[in-house]
């Protein structure tokens, strides 16, 4: 389907780009010109039809540039406020507002206050790795030509756009597959998926036709960040993918080789709830923190570097920033913390005018197999929720994630909306969706810095006896507790909560 930016609504003058990718930037470097941040403020709060949130450039403006070492350059002196607070969170991502609530059901009557550099708190959406989808768009990316064929159907892999060679491969591992590794004790077969990622489990072990591997290689997107170049083979079986029946490995227990989380929840345990956010937390958010120390935290209102006093400072923001924010912590610490790099994540939320389009498609949740966003999933009664995972996979977690954090900064907010309405006119189209006219709003939800680094095997040798990155890099450093997600070695599910309540007992 070839469509022009105008069948796209692209047309349709509703976007903030050239807002966000200029005021925020410009207050740093020119030492805050009056009525700018009032300027980016009131457009944050006004209607549109196209709107970026999280990561965007005017939340990223300081620490990035407080990263580079431009930020001191143009900051001015600190100006303190005569505050003082008990506690000073740094972030309000789910693992900051946990902090905060904990602190105060232990003491009721303190002063606590959040300082978060965007302009809302909460993070992103917690991923889901269990609920599969009901579909899978073959898309022209991968195979040429979009094909959505429908996985509650009998006989769907017949239905495929791939050969008939790798057809009958995707079928054997799916009902029949052998015992790929004969004769191994089951110890050596889980030291061996150890060593593999999933996608060179299904070329090199299985030896299955390409397409089988190209066909497969989005379905970890969606709970991990990362497709199966990245994923490794012992969670894949741990989590159920095709191809592992044949290997005799017992189903009751995890590997001492699968992640922290695959283990954490092999049976399927609920995660730990999140409290909900205390009235009598003060949160500021367009705030960045750019010093912590001496019972003094510093922030950025977007003319000067504010100051408040802080009887106790708990550090939720990603551990990569924490180097950059105290810089008297120990050298080895400061490793430590910059070796936790996080995975970057693109959600987007559509509301239609024409909810009933989707309905007549007759799925909930579609997996593309190569397109910019690899799920779409319906959200009653008339949201579309888009996923991409900007990893670069074949690279690894790691250094896949920086590549792909670079690459999505650098991609212009355009480019994200026309591949929205173009990936929504290519599903919908053909059950008479027009993108043209059938979409009420897009929010685009940009996180560079998303999921916590996750230990897992082929890629940390260290996986699972240690010595841990998040052990040398947490702990007390004088009134200052470290409270980010990738501080816990089981990085995901309720790893933030865990780490909150860890860092408040520190200083309590």
């Amino acid at each position: 389907m070839s469509l022009t930016p105008r069948d796209l609504g692209m047309d349709v003058t509703i976007s903030r780009r050239d807002l966000f990718d200029g005021v925020a930037l410009g207050c740093v470097i020119s030492g805050g010109a009056p009525g700018r941040a009032e300027a980016a403020q009131k457009a944050l709060s006004e209607p549109a039809g196209f709107v970026v949130r999280g990561d965007t450039s005017a939340a990223l403006s300081v620490p990035h540039a407080l990263r580079d070492g431009r930020f001191w350059e143009h900051a001015g002196p600190f100006v303190p406020t005569g505050e003082r607070h008990d506690l000073v969170v740094v972030g309000g991502g789910r693992g900051g507002i946990s902090a905060a609530s904990e602190w105060l059901r232990r003491r009721p009557h303190d002063r606590v206050l959040v300082l978060d550099n965007h302009d809302g708190i909460g993070g992103h959406a917690p991923l889901c790795r269990r609920a599969g989808a009901d579909a899978v768009m073959c898309d022209e990316e991968s195979f040429g030509a979009d094909t959505l064929v429908r996985l509650t159907s009998p006989g769907w892999i017949g239905r495929l756009p791939i050969s008939v060679r790798a057809r009958r491969d995707l079928l054997m591992l799916h009902d029949d597959p052998p015992d790929w590794l004969p004769g191994l004790p089951a110890q050596a077969k889980q030291e061996r998926l150890a060593e593999l990622t999933y996608a060179q489990f299904l070329r090199e072990v299985c030896g299955v036709h390409r397409d089988v591997e190209r066909f497969s290689r989005t379905m970890s997107c969606s709970g991990w960040g990362y497709d199966t170049r990245a994923f490794g083979a012992i969670d894949a079986w741990g989590t159920g993918y095709p191809g592992f029946a044949g290997l005799g490995l017992d189903r009751d227990q995890p590997s001492r080789f699968n992640s922290p989380t695959v283990r954490r929840e092999w049976h399927g345990p609920a995660p730990a709830a999140a409290p909900s956010r205390d009235e009598r937390i003060s949160v500021r958010t367009s705030s960045p923190v750019v010093s912590v120390r001496d019972g003094v935290v510093g922030y950025f209102d977007g003319h000067r570097v504010l100051t408040v006093e802080a009887g106790a400072v708990i550090l939720a923001c990603p551990s990569a920033v924490v180097p950059y924010l105290v810089p008297d912590l120990p050298a080895g610490r400061r490793a430590a913390l910059s070796r936790a790099v996080r995975v970057p994540l693109l959600e987007a939320v559509v509301r239609l005018r024409d909810p009933g389009a989707w309905r007549r498609l007759g799925v909930g949740r579609v997996r593309w197999t190569g397109a910019y966003w690899n799920e779409s999933a319906f959200v009653p009664p008339d949201g579309v929720r888009l996923l991409a995972t900007p990893c670069r996979s074949e690279l690894g977690p790691g250094a896949g994630s920086a590549a792909g954090r670079r690459e999505l900064f650098a991609t212009p907010y355009e480019v994200l909306e026309r591949t929205v309405r173009d990936q929504l006119a290519r599903l919908l189209g053909p059950v008479g969706f027009d993108p043209g006219q059938g979409i009420e709003a897009i929010e685009v939800r940009r996180w560079g810095h998303a999921l916590s680094p996750e230990y897992c095997r082929p890629w940390d040798a260290f996986y699972p006896d240690g010595p841990f990155p998040a052990d040398a890099a947490r702990g007390p450093f004088g009134r200052i507790a470290i409270a980010g997600s990738d501080s816990e070695p089981a990085a995901r599910g309720e790893a933030a909560v865990v780490a909150a309540i860890r860092a408040v007992e520190e200083l309590t």
